[in-house]
């Protein structure tokens, strides 16, 4: 599995200054292993919410069941799934290969559920719900239709699956029935044509805001639980384009601003664009609730989401989102993360009076970011001891465990990478060296980390550094 880990800074400024060598080191760095706690709920959750498609007989087809609801007969469908719940299957199914030998079954039987649902929009996208009707499972029904109607794709869902057929292509190769990197590239070039603006370079609500003409509210929207920042460098690596990051840093300055304005780390479930060009909390009622301009049942996410882009590749900002954030929650609550409400507005005000597991488990990676580890600890313990929940709180759960655990897979590098050159700019020199130095004591970024992973490991540690500075040497 591919995950990077930073060593503590006391121990790296020890070895530059006195040049010990690797082994020398007492470094902690075992090995990824998944918890029991994770293993038992992983077990639950797919018992639970991953089901075999009934109505489809010449294959094997698997979905993630959202509802709450199932057929009952009579002239009215019943929503089982949508495209999110299924990104978060594929997910999830991917990230426990190593501990379950019918991942690849179940990975399989989503991906061809998810083909099997095209998008009428984006033809490599996932249509966004498909309902029961007693006969099939459809898509575009429209309140209760028995039969489907056009369909369309939701940003997230698009996003999630597009990197797990990479995750996919990383476990399992592309050699077998399924191409995962080819599927994945499609889904990518799908995601950036109808999924992105290109005027403000911004993800849009879902490849049907392609079709919205520039002076409708949606046309500029943005939905923050869509920002799921960690994918955008690896769809820019993989599809070769690099609008890619166009994207990563337009939607990181709304991030920044947001945060910088109101110094709580709440974002809201929709962002709109006024006038001056600002990005700001939409009005109530934009598309889902009154509470569309608060943190609530989209943005619940945020923490997990943003936060992702630290842990895996040391973006500053994410840190300084996750910290932000978690600051307001330990003050907000009192350090006790079961007084966690489910929604605050911007400014960190509560606007509900009871908690929420999908409020609390994001919190688990922004605290995974920090220096107190009670926090985080205490998080977790809420998770473990939570009882049973609903598909939303307990798939987001599930994930947030797979993370905290070190289980998050991050696909192989598609591009040749020239070894050492972390600051990607074709050259091994000098440069390279101070800037693995200062990433490694919590300073700056590392723009290539994959170039400075000198013992193929999938982690920068004192290990690699060590390395560098002896082909350095020998270079010179």
């Amino acid at each position: 599995m591919k995950w990077i880990k930073k060593i503590p800074a006391i121990i790296l400024a020890a070895v530059i200054a006195q040049g010990i060598m690797p082994a020398a080191v007492s470094v902690s760095a075992a090995e990824v292993q998944i918890s029991e706690n994770t293993l038992s709920f992983y077990n639950n959750w797919k018992q639970k919410y991953l089901v075999k498609d009934k109505y489809v007989t010449d294959e094997t087809q698997y979905y993630v069941y959202y509802s709450e609801e199932k057929y009952q007969g009579g002239n009215t469908s019943v929503p089982v799934t949508v495209s999110e719940a299924h990104g978060y299957g594929m997910l999830i199914t991917a990230s426990m290969a190593e501990y379950d030998e019918n991942a690849k079954e179940y990975f399989d039987g989503m991906y061809r559920f998810f083909k099997a649902h095209p998008s009428d929009i984006g033809s490599n996208l996932m249509s966004w719900q498909q309902c029961d009707n007693g006969t099939a499972l459809i898509d575009g029904a429209d309140e209760g239709s028995m039969t489907g109607g056009l369909c369309d794709s939701a940003t997230d869902g698009d996003m999630d699956i597009a990197y797990s057929l990479l995750m996919a292509d990383s476990i399992w190769g592309s050699d077998g029935e399924i191409d995962y990197y080819s599927e994945a590239v499609a889904v990518i070039d799908d995601i950036m044509k109808y999924d992105v603006n290109h005027e403000y370079w911004t993800l849009t609500l879902g490849d049907w805001v392609s079709e919205c003409d520039k002076t409708e509210n949606y046309y500029s929207a943005t939905r923050c639980s869509d920002f799921i920042v960690q994918y955008l460098p690896v769809f820019a690596e993989v599809s070769g384009n690099d609008d890619w990051l166009k994207v990563y840093d337009t939607t990181y300055s709304i991030i920044n601003s947001i945060v910088e304005e109101y110094k709580t780390g709440i974002l809201p479930d929709f962002v709109i664009r006024d006038s001056g060009g600002k990005y700001i909390p939409a009005p109530a009622n934009f598309l889902e609730s009154e509470n569309d301009g608060n943190y609530y049942y989209n943005s619940c996410r945020v923490p997990w989401r943003i936060s992702m882009d630290y842990l895996i590749n040391g973006n500053k900002d994410a840190l300084a989102f996750a910290n932000a954030i978690d600051d307001f929650m330990m003050n907000e609550v009192n350090g006790d993360p079961w007084e966690i409400m489910a929604g605050y507005t911007p400014a960190g005000t509560a606007i509900e009076d009871y908690n929420d597991l999908c409020f609390i488990a994001p919190l688990l990676i922004s605290a995974k970011c920090g220096n107190n580890t009670q926090w985080h600890d205490e998080i977790r313990d809420v998770l473990l001891d939570y009882g049973n929940d609903v598909y939303y709180g307990d798939t987001i759960k599930m994930l947030c465990l797979i993370v905290d655990d070190g289980g998050w897979i991050v696909p192989t590098a598609i591009k040749e990478t020239l070894t050492g050159d972390v600051n990607d700019d074709g050259e091994f020199d000098i440069a390279d060296l101070v800037i693995m130095t200062n990433w490694l004591i919590g300073n700056g970024d590392l723009p290539n980390w994959k170039a400075g992973d000198l013992n193929n490991d999938n982690r920068i540690d004192v290990f690699d550094y060590c390395l560098m500075r002896n082909k350095f040497s020998a270079k010179i």
